[in-house]
């Protein structure tokens, strides 16, 4: 039985949760994923610049399993961190494919420039997993797979719906598997977190948790356009 106290951070890890997907509808952009009629242009984007961060999540994520290991601290986190690093796997190359049907190749996605929030995404969970409290990582976790639960699988099938993107039925993998591949990971990772007592690492999650809300929304173009 989950006490007041676990119930309470849980409760402000949910609403940064809650709050992440209510920044990425606003974005203009998030907006017309939403109801399927983002253009190809700010839709392969998005898709680079997910590219850009997703590459890097396995080692972040096993990172800061292998340092909890290491420290001797929450055994359970410490394999949710490492199992959470295998599942990420070849996520990136569904993102490689998807941008192919779509007429860009891999050299391109590669020499693509990364936005700048991608860059802080990517530089603030490798610290926390490298040097900074390992558990930080999950309430980016956490925060990422509550939109990939609410809005992956519907974003995938509102833009084959309205089909305003040539060859879209085929460059949705990514969205569609996220859809369906996070739909239990966040009642897990509540029950694996519901007997973490301890502040630092309850409070290094949910600024995390505040970090990939602040920053995820920024890797949609700016105002909906692409900058020149």
């Amino acid at each position: 039985m989950q006490t007041q106290t676990e119930t309470h951070w849980l409760a402000r890890l949910d609403e940064e949760a809650r709050a992440l997907v209510a920044a990425v509808d606003a974005q203009p952009d998030g907006r017309r994923l939403l109801d399927g009629t983002l253009d190809a242009e700010g839709y392969i984007h998005y898709l680079v610049q997910t590219y850009h961060y997703a590459r890097w999540s396995t080692p972040i994520l096993a990172e800061g399993g292998y340092r909890l290991r290491r420290l001797g601290r929450h055994p359970e986190l410490a394999e949710l961190l490492v199992q959470k690093g295998e599942e990420e796997k070849g996520h990136d190359r569904w993102l490689l494919s998807d941008l192919k049907n779509l007429g860009v190749p891999e050299e391109q996605v590669e020499a693509a420039e990364r936005s700048p929030a991608v860059d802080a995404y990517t530089g603030w969970n490798f610290f926390t997993s490298l040097a900074g409290v390992p558990t930080a990582v999950l309430g980016t976790a956490y925060a990422l797979e509550y939109l990939s639960q609410t809005r992956a699988g519907v974003w995938a099938e509102r833009l084959k719906a309205v089909a305003a993107i040539p060859n879209i039925h085929k460059s949705v993998t990514f969205l569609r598997s996220h859809g369906a591949l996070d739909g239990d990971h966040v009642a897990e990772m509540q029950r694996i977190l519901a007997p973490l007592t301890d502040p630092e690492d309850q409070e290094a999650i949910l600024f995390s948790a505040r970090v990939a809300r602040s920053v995820y929304p920024r890797i949609f173009r700016e105002g909906g356009a692409t900058r020149r």
